[in-house]
Formats: C-alpha cells, structure tokens, sequence
C-alpha cells in the first residue's frame, strides 16, 4: 500500500516538470542567435517607414527654414539682351541696319526690412518645433519596438503554458482511462479530461497562429526575417517606480517636453506673425547697386556707327506704403485671433501632458499591484492543485477538479508574465507621456533578459 501510495504522489507531481522543461528548452532555443531590445531598436530605427519619414520630413524643415535667412543677404542677378533692327526710307530705299547688345550685373543689400527680420526669426523657432516632432517620432519609435518585442515574448510564453498543460491534461487523460479500465473511476472522468484535452488542443491552434502573427509584425518593424527576442530572466526583478509621485513626473520637463516646446513655439510664432503684420505700415531701405555694359547705335552722331556705353550706378531705395485698402488693419485683427488661439493650444497641450503623464503613473502602479497579486495566486493555485491531486488520489475530488486547478494554474502563470511584460511597457510610456524617453531607457530593460 506504501509502494502504490507513493507511485500515485509521484504520478501526481509528474505533471509539474513539462512546464519546466518547456520553457527551459524555450530559452535556451531563443538565447541561441536571439536578439536585444536595444538591438532590435536600432534595426528599427534604420528600417522603421514612419520613422524614417519623420526623419526626412525633420531634414526638409530644416531647410525650409534655413530659406527665410535669404530675405537678409544680399541679392545678384545678371541680365544680358540682344535686338536687330532694319530701317527703310519712305521712297522704297534702304536706309540701313544696326544692332545691339547689352549686359547688366544689379545687386541690392536689404537695410531696413522688419517682415524679413521677423521671418527669420520664425524659421529659428519652426527648427525646435522640427527637432520636437521628431523627438517625438523617435519616441513612439521606442514603444512600439517594445510592444512588439513583447508581444512575441508574451506569445511565446502563452504557448509554452498552453503546451505544457496540454501535457498535464493528457497524463490526467491516461489515468482516467486506466482507473475506468480497472474499475475505480466512472466513465465520467475519463469524458471530462478528453473534453478539456480537446478544448487545450484548439487553444495550442490559436496561439500558434498568434504567436506567428506577432513574429510577423516586429520582423516587418525591424526588417528582418525569424526575430528572436531575449525573454525576462528568472526570477524576474522588476525595477522600482522612481520618483514614486505622479506630480514629480509632471514637473519632470515641463520646459523641454515635446509636446508643450511645439505649442510653445508656435505661439511665438503666432506674436511674431502679429509684429509681421504691424510692420505692413513701416519703410523699407535697400542698397541698390547696378553696372551695364552696352553696345549700340549712337544716339548724337548717326554716321558714327555703334558706339560701346559702360554704366555704374550705386543708391539707396526707399518705399513708404501709405494706403493698402485696410488690408493691413485686418491682417492684424486676423493675426491677433490667431495668436489667441495658439495661447489656448498651449495650455491644452499642458493639460494633455498632465492627464496622459497622471495616467500613465496609474497604469505603473495598478501593473506592479497585479504583479504581486499574482504572484501571491501563482503560489495559491499551485497549493489548490496539489490538493485536488491528493484528494482525487483518496477520493474526495473527482477528475474535473483536478482539471480545472490545472487550468488555472496556467491561466495564472500565463497572466502574471503578461503582467510583468505591461509593467515595463507602462514605464516606457511614462517617461514618453512626461517627455523624458530616451533609447537608454532601454537598457535597464536589456539587462532583465536572458544573457
């Protein structure tokens, strides 16, 4: 009785080692050849279409700014014509042709242009609000290379679990059948563990495919073909939320924040277009300078044949606007409201920071919570299926008590990792909401994986 009582306990716990065994072999199968998130970040950043078009889109518009500057150099053009001309006489005789020819280099030099100083001064802030945008470019970047990289990860543990409770259900499927055999069991046992055998097979379909279509997405994000993504090493150590208040966050980069440097800028820009259109009133001054050689028929002595004329001129040209229709006085009124309404996208662009950085420390906090409050179901639904295995071994649980521990043990553990993956991906977005992600972020992510 001793010998048959400790062949059931072991039968009991054999179903403990396929879930080990499986994700052992799964880590040691992806750290062969596998990948780094920093790694995988870099391939996407030089591969990723969105970020490479912001990036194109930031080169364009720091040219298009640099093409305001040109109101402020000065400007050279040269010209150059040509005619022929033939002359008749009224009695049908001919009185001769001639032709000429003329080169003429001009250049100017704006001294006083208000509008082409404030131009300028637009483009210099148009060039932070470029470098924030594709700041911003490069942080979506990061999130997305990560949720990709988790979503393979969380996949590939969903398998696994799936996998090795499809294992524990076929050995509860086996026992079933010989206790019925023998005459221990009802016939009912042994129906309930093909039923959830057949339910575990359909759910292995679905996350094969799953998992295939995760693996689809980050090799197209990184461009390259079967990505293998470094999972979490064991024990997993998350790290702590620091600083711990959501306010501290807030304040983190209010003055550098991507979001709230564009609107800020763009109300600069906004004033500045204002001053543009008052100075639709005030004089202009340019340095004018023009030299011409030309080549043509004399204009004092007609028989003295075409005669070569050189001509240098250098002056100041003054224009005074006096009267445009009313339309600068409506250009100010145009700009004004507009200048509001930047004012208001600004302090929508604040409030926006405020709640998506708040929220975004409520989404760190509530992840560590569930982390640790399945950890404390893990170890209690563990502690549940040993029960039921002992209780169906002396007869007070039936087959589908112990089936259904199972399934939740492996639903748990399949949650807590998905937990564990939302923790570090609600800290990226953190520090993205508060302005502050960077690519070193990565790395102490990097140094939670598999070596």
């Amino acid at each position: 009785m001793k010998a048959a009582s400790s062949a059931r306990k072991s039968s009991a716990n054999r179903p403990r080692f396929p879930l080990a065994i499986v994700l052992a072999l799964g880590s040691l199968a992806t750290s062969v050849q596998a990948q780094s998130l920093v790694e995988l970040y870099e391939a996407a950043r030089g591969f990723d279409a969105t970020y490479l078009a912001a990036r194109s889109q930031y080169d364009a518009s720091l040219a298009q700014a640099a093409q305001a500057r040109a109101g402020l150099l000065p400007q050279a053009g040269l010209a150059a014509a040509a005619s022929w001309a033939r002359r008749e006489v009224n009695n049908g005789g001919f009185g001769g042709t001639n032709d000429s020819q003329s080169t003429t280099l001009s250049a100017s030099q704006p001294l006083y242009r208000p509008v082409n100083r404030l131009t300028n001064d637009q483009a210099t802030l148009t060039m932070d609000i470029a470098k924030a945008r594709l700041t911003l470019a490069e942080q979506d970047l990061i999130v997305r290379t990560s949720q990709a990289y988790f979503d393979v990860l969380a996949a590939q543990d969903t398998l696994a679990f799936v996998r090795a409770q499809k294992t524990a259900v076929a050995e509860q499927l086996a026992a079933a059948k010989r206790n019925f055999e023998v005459g221990t069991t009802t016939i009912t046992d042994s129906r309930e563990a093909q039923a959830q055998f057949d339910l575990v097979l359909a759910r292995e379909i679905a996350a094969e495919n799953d998992l295939r279509v995760k693996q689809l997405a980050l090799d197209q994000l990184v461009g390259r073909t079967s990505v293998a993504p470094r999972p979490l090493a064991a024990p997993v150590a998350l790290p702590e939320l620091l600083p711990a208040d959501p306010q501290a966050w807030v304040d983190r980069n209010v003055g550098t924040h991507p979001t709230i440097l564009q609107a800020t800028r763009n109300l600069e820009i906004a004033q500045l277009e204002t001053s543009k259109a008052e100075a639709g009133h005030k004089p202009t001054l340019d340095l004018v300078g023009q030299y011409q050689v030309a080549r043509g028929p004399s204009t004092t002595l007609p028989t003295a044949g075409n005669v070569r004329t050189n001509t240098a001129s250098v002056g100041v040209q003054f224009n005074l606007p006096l009267f445009a229709g009313f339309a600068v006085q409506n250009r100010i009124k145009e700009t004004l409201a507009l200048q509001e309404k930047a004012r208001s996208d600004l302090e929508a662009a604040r409030r926006g920071v405020d709640l998506s950085t708040r929220s975004a420390y409520l989404g760190v906090v509530s992840g560590q919570g569930q982390v640790r409050a399945l950890q404390a179901a893990e170890a209690s639904s563990q502690s549940a299926l040993d029960a039921n295995r002992l209780g169906y071994q002396v007869g007070v649980r039936i087959n589908i008590d112990v089936l259904n521990a199972q399934s939740q043990l492996f639903q748990t553990k399949r949650d807590l990792a998905q937990a564990r993956y939302n923790v570090l991906l609600s800290s990226l977005r953190l520090r993205q909401a508060s302005g502050a992600l960077l690519p070193e972020d990565l790395l102490p992510i990097d140094a939670l994986l598999v070596k």
